[in-house]
């Protein structure tokens, strides 16, 4: 995980993060700055440069990957969108010391809906499952639980 707030986009590096995620599984080789102007820029009336730059930073950022495809370049997303989201709250919980991030993930609990309660209910029952399954291997993050 990296330990910078490339997490933290704007409005227009969202969208274009958006656009790749939705046409991933159409182009797994990535999009040009043409394709992705061709809906983002034109929904946003954003120059093709605008865009170019945008991409660029994205790059350096880490959101996005690239490769040369002969004097393009392709773009894809670095990271899922659940990736994303994940890093995003680990970072976000991460600036929290101990009693601070109980506070927080209480106050989120108390403004979900029960829907929510049950999603994540679930989802800790299924990383229930996956450690009962097979044990945690060295360095993959997740704690022992004390018995």
């Amino acid at each position: 995980m990296s330990t910078t707030p490339r997490n933290r986009l704007g409005d227009l590096e969202r969208a274009v993060l958006e656009h790749l995620w939705a046409e991933g599984p159409s182009h797994p080789e990535g999009l040009t700055v043409r394709e992705v102007h061709d809906v983002v820029g034109v929904q946003r009336d954003l120059a093709y440069t605008t865009l170019m730059t945008v991409l660029d930073r994205m790059a350096k950022k880490g959101l996005v990957s690239r490769e040369r495809d002969g004097r393009a370049w392709r773009y894809t997303a670095a990271s899922s969108r659940d990736e994303l989201t994940s890093e995003t709250m680990r970072h976000a919980l991460g600036e929290l010391a101990g009693t601070e991030r109980r506070s927080a993930l209480l106050h989120f609990l108390d403004e979900s809906t029960p829907e929510e309660i049950d999603e994540l209910r679930a989802a800790l029952a299924e990383l229930e499952a996956r450690e009962t399954a097979a044990p945690t291997s060295p360095g993959r993050g997740r704690r022992q639980k004390a018995t």
